[in-house]
């Protein structure tokens, strides 16, 4: 009985529960793949990255191509002219075998080819101002291919990146900021007070939406190839590098400075090359730094290691005589740093110039009720 009574009052063993909230709050894999594709996607059509750098990029390029011709000018003809070395008829061979295609082999006469030498000159310098970018984009890339295919073997190389960049700048946006177009919407829209009156209709404006969208998308997948252009660049310039006998003893500098070719000033060459021990260096430095340059981008080593490519490019052009060359990687390498930084690169220069007494902002200009609003206003949108 007293078994029982016992039993009868002791309370029921708990019944082992499954442990379904902690199997339902557990992503599985499936579920971190579709979240990862999910991200990947709003990276790409959510908002348009590196406007400021797509900018810097367009205006750097052109301002570098438009350079090229005029430093060309008195030698055009030889290069690129019918008293060129490299016939029509040689590049319409090369064109069968490669694909390329110029507009300067459509006519061999001399009016012809000064009229499109004037004609890209004037592009390069509409795309720099960034003037109709949208079609400027497209026709300054052909006159790129065009220049680059009729003389493929008159250049230094240098113009080999100006024209893989200029045909990924088609892909992308970069007249929404310091240029003319944007300026011109500014203007526009400080006159109307209002910002532009947007399509009317549910269906005009499901159009609007969609070609804003396949906009956001096609810019920035070309930013994308564009910072990985450079970084296949960097890695494989870097990685042939490490095969080199020479520069793995640290003497293929000193060889690079004893080229006759490319010595612009030889007494500044063989200066550099006595200091030994720096060109080693220097030397092993190069390697290091296109090695590990795909794989600093993340972090912020990634701006101490620009800064040492600035320098090492701008060795480059001073002791090689390769401004071209230079160049393209400077303004590619721009294409790394933050919009944030490009934003703040006015404020900082007003701030500096009005430091240095240079210039000085009058006060009813700058509070003034007519100002042009800035480019960054909210609310106001900024077309190419």
């Amino acid at each position: 009985m007293g078994n029982e009574r016992n039993s009868a009052v002791a309370p029921a063993a708990p019944v082992p529960q499954r442990p379904t909230a902690q199997l339902s709050t557990s992503p599985s894999a499936a579920q971190k793949l579709v979240d990862r594709i999910a991200a990947v996607g709003e990276l790409l059509t959510g908002r348009p990255v590196s406007l400021y750098a797509a900018s810097v990029l367009r205006i750097g390029y052109g301002l570098l191509y438009l350079a090229f011709l005029l430093r060309e000018f008195p030698h055009r003809d030889e290069i690129w002219g019918p008293g060129s070395p490299w016939t029509p008829a040689l590049a319409q061979q090369l064109f069968a075998q490669t694909g390329w295609n110029s507009i300067l082999t459509l006519s061999d006469s001399r009016a012809y080819f000064e009229v499109c030498y004037a004609l890209a000159v004037a592009t390069s310098a509409l795309f720099m101002l960034g003037w109709r970018t949208r079609v400027l984009s497209l026709l300054f890339a052909v006159v790129v291919i065009s220049f680059h295919a009729r003389a493929i073997f008159m250049t230094d190389g240098g113009d080999n990146l100006v024209l893989l960049m200029a045909m990924y700048l088609v892909l992308t946006a970069c007249g929404r900021h310091w240029s003319l177009d944007a300026r011109r919407i500014r203007l526009k829209t400080a006159r109307a007070g209002t910002s532009p009156q947007q399509a009317k209709g549910e269906t005009a404006q499901q159009l609007r939406d969609a070609l804003a969208t396949l906009t956001t998308v096609v810019h920035n997948c070309g930013m994308f190839v564009i910072a990985a252009q450079v970084c296949f660049l960097y890695g494989s310039a870097g990685l042939y590098k490490v095969q080199g006998a020479s520069w793995g003893a640290g003497t293929a500098l000193h060889y690079v400075l004893n080229i006759q070719l490319f010595q612009p000033w030889p007494a500044l060459s063989h200066f550099v090359d006595e200091h030994t021990i720096l060109i080693a260096i220097a030397g092993y430095m190069t390697v290091l730094l296109q090695v590990a340059f795909p794989f600093v981008l993340f972090g912020r080593l990634k701006y101490p290691v620009l800064v040492l490519l600035l320098g090492m490019h701008t060795g480059i052009a001073v002791l090689m005589g390769l401004p071209l060359f230079s160049g393209a990687m400077i303004v590619a390498d721009a294409a790394f740093l933050p919009d944030r930084f490009y934003a703040a690169l006015p404020r900082l220069c007003r701030r500096a110039a009005q430091r240095t007494g240079v210039r000085r902002m009058a006060p009813s200009r700058a509070t003034g009720a007519g100002s042009v609003p800035a480019q960054g206003r909210p609310g106001v949108p900024s077309l190419k």
